[in-house]
């Protein structure tokens, strides 16, 4: 029953094209105990019919640059072969608190956008 709402909030996320993974990985290894590196497998699994099912809406609506799909493809099948490549020869601490610098990194950033985003509409009034 975990599972299912781990992965309808992941899924939820993912399709509004967020990194739902992100959200499963800690769901995965807070929740349920799982180890890091089996955690992200399972995200890379649960990514393909999810990403599947988002890229066919929003070609539905128009929302995919084209002409830049096939380099991004073509790259991150590249990169996600090199990150598994290394993952595999980092303990699960250490790629535990890789992840957790990532994921700290990402909400600076995010707050950071926001705040400029605050900045600039109250100096618009």
């Amino acid at each position: 029953m975990l599972e299912g709402i781990f992965g309808f909030i992941a899924g939820i996320v993912s399709g509004m094209g967020m990194g739902g993974g992100t959200i499963l990985i800690l769901l995965l290894t807070t929740f349920q105990g799982m180890e890091q590196h089996m955690a992200q497998a399972t995200n890379l699994i649960f990514f393909i019919p999810t990403s599947l099912a988002a890229i066919a809406i929003h070609i539905k609506n128009k929302n995919i640059e084209r002409k830049v799909v096939f380099f991004i493809i073509l790259f991150g099948i590249v990169g996600a072969t090199i990150g598994a490549m290394i993952a595999n020869h980092i303990e699960t601490q250490e790629l535990k608190k890789y992840f957790s610098i990532f994921i700290l990194i990402i909400a600076l950033r995010e707050i950071y956008s926001l705040w400029k985003e605050y900045k600039k509409a109250g100096k618009k009034t």
